[in-house]
């Protein structure tokens, strides 16, 4: 059997360009090379390779992350080019990659999102308004910019002074940002794989060590500083209705191949999940969430890599009969 040449796409120029470059890595060693001829290409230096070599690729693997990797660009350039790949398409990454966007989406499906407004200037920040729709600072707020990934400029805020400071944090980072009413509880993750058939796996658990407030950056790459549990410690109704409203989202985003989705649990009185965002191309060290969901599904992560391969050749062959 001829191998598959396979581009293997990571790097790229955001501010998640090192933890892209260390999943490519990853997923480079785990790749079986008996099966796949792989060449590596990095958005930000060989863009010019990767479209003369196209007529000689058979499929792409997209690890990369942010602005400019998983929000559509570069696979509008591969749909131009006609590689296939193992991700969502343009108009699917570009959905999930604009929070805003996703949870008007979100509420239009009924998928539960936390109660949230939108500001494209400091200068639309009204203290008055806030404090009346969020109850603040009674209860906080999380403030973050509109498209960034991996929880990049975003804060949690709890007082009034510290408020036009966060705003400015997440306007670096991005033309538009959300403020959203914090929700205390367990957070959970939890991925889908499929093309038409959409699987979901088994739930995680999140638990930042005591010193982070939330799954900041440095809580999801320092090594130790979380602990995942997989499965969740939830009942059994929880898990289906995570799983469920997991699908729902991926498909109300307009999703392929694979997602994970990122829900907080409220306990209170009753409890309650609150969607927070999908992400397109979640990490794919050995040991990110998604691949660790994988693992427990029955998917080792070669395993987990060939079976992504899989589901972007079936996408060719669906285009190819119509």
């Amino acid at each position: 059997m001829d191998k598959i040449n396979l581009a293997l796409l990571s790097g790229g120029i955001s501010s998640e360009r090192e933890v892209s470059l260390k999943s490519g890595g990853e997923v480079y060693d785990a790749l079986d090379k008996d099966k796949y001829n792989i060449t590596r290409y990095d958005p930000a230096t060989d863009i010019k390779n990767l479209v003369n070599n196209a007529d000689n690729i058979d499929v792409a693997m997209v690890i990369l992350h942010g602005p400019n990797g998983e929000d559509g660009t570069v696979q509008g350039l591969l749909d131009l080019l006609k590689i296939p790949y193992q991700c969502a398409g343009v108009m699917g990454n570009a959905i999930a990659m604009n929070k805003l966007v996703s949870k008007k989406l979100y509420t239009l499906e009924n998928i539960p999102t936390p109660d949230y407004l939108s500001l494209s200037s400091i200068k639309e920040l009204n203290m008055a308004e806030i404090e009346k729709k969020f109850n603040f600072p009674q209860t906080p707020l999380v403030v973050k910019p509109v498209c960034a990934g991996s929880s990049v400029g975003m804060s949690i805020v709890k007082k009034r002074d510290d408020l036009p400071g966060a705003v400015d944090t997440a306007f670096d980072n991005d033309e538009n940002i959300i403020i959203e009413k914090y929700i205390k509880g367990v957070e959970l993750t939890c991925g889908v794989m499929g093309n038409k058939d959409i699987e979901p796996m088994p739930v995680i658990e999140i638990v930042p060590g005591a010193e982070y407030e939330f799954f900041n950056y440095e809580a999801k790459y320092v090594a130790g500083a979380t602990n995942e549990i997989c499965p969740a410690r939830i009942d059994d109704n929880i898990k289906k209705e995570v799983q469920m409203l997991a699908v729902k989202a991926h498909k109300t985003l307009f999703l392929k191949g694979y997602s994970r989705t990122d829900f907080i649990m409220e306990k209170s009185s009753s409890t309650r999940l609150f969607v927070l965002e999908t992400n397109t191309i979640p990490g794919m060290t050995a040991t990110s969430l998604f691949p660790q969901q994988a693992e427990v599904a029955g998917y080792p992560f070669p395993v987990l890599l060939d079976r992504l391969i899989e589901l972007a050749l079936e996408t060719r062959a669906s285009n190819q009969t119509k």
